[in-house]
């Protein structure tokens, strides 16, 4: 083999290995893109649960407030109506 050869073969194999390189990469950085696309459906659904259980606490809390008011009320009608003993 002549030098032009062995410089030609020489740069041919730098770039199969450089190619071989890049392909690695991309391999990693495609798993590494699935993790975030998977991160952020998770993070989407978090916020969902989280604004739902905003809104079912908000609703707890405004219905122990109507069952209060609903006892003062009955309360008030017991001292009202006289007991028949």
């Amino acid at each position: 083999m002549s030098m032009p050869e062995v410089i030609s073969t020489g740069a041919l194999v730098g770039m199969a290995i450089i190619l071989l390189v890049l392909l690695q990469q991309y391999l990693k950085l495609s798993d590494l893109w699935k993790m975030v696309e998977h991160y952020q459906k998770d993070l989407r659904w978090a916020q969902i649960w989280e604004s739902e259980n905003r809104e079912l606490r908000s609703a707890l809390r405004a219905e122990r407030e109507h069952v209060a008011q609903l006892q003062r009320q009955l309360e008030l009608l017991r001292a009202l109506i006289p007991i028949a003993e």
